[in-house]
């Protein structure tokens, strides 16, 4: 994938070389330097199935319930159309916590959908990481738009949790 645009579309007008753009980061080469970076990272992750890099980058005190098989799953069997950020909130070299706001594009068995989300990255000063923390605000705002999972089904916004103990609580 190093010759292609990046999934992230990260620079958007200039369309940055996965190379150039997420490819350090997922190889752990250099961690990501922003939240907003990690989060590209993170959804570039999805597209290219890299769910190492999906746990690595989840912060330790997250990942007790992470689901390998159901983010697999998710991954693998979306094709992944786009990612917009809405904001970012701190997040810069600095800050010990960020917040990014973005909508995830995909299609799953022939139906499009749009995952919005706004996350809660926090900074590792003894390592110099950026760690996805959790999806904030999850109970005041919708997630998905579009077809709903079932309760017993994996969430579609990737924590690894049943439906119906992550965005499903919120209905």
């Amino acid at each position: 994938m190093t010759d292609q645009n990046c999934p992230c579309r990260a620079m958007e007008a200039q369309q940055l070389a996965y190379s150039a753009c997420c490819a350090p980061y997922i190889e752990q080469r250099a961690p990501a330097p922003t939240a907003e970076a990690l989060m590209r990272s993170r959804y570039t992750a999805f597209v290219v199935g890299d769910i190492d890099y999906l746990v690595d980058t989840l912060a330790p005190e997250s990942r007790h319930d992470f689901d390998r098989k159901a983010i697999t799953h998710w991954a693998r069997s979306s094709q992944w159309l786009g990612l917009e950020i809405l904001s970012t909130e701190q997040g810069l070299p600095g800050d010990e916590i960020g917040y990014v706001e973005f909508i995830a594009h995909f299609s799953s068995e022939g139906e499009r959908h749009a995952h919005r989300e706004r996350s809660l990255f926090r900074h590792d000063s003894r390592d110099g990481r950026w760690y996805f923390l959790e999806e904030a605000n999850r109970k005041s705002a919708p997630i998905v738009k579009g077809k709903q999972a079932g309760r017993n089904d994996p969430c579609p916004c990737g924590s690894g949790k049943k439906f119906k103990k992550c965005c499903g609580a919120a209905a």
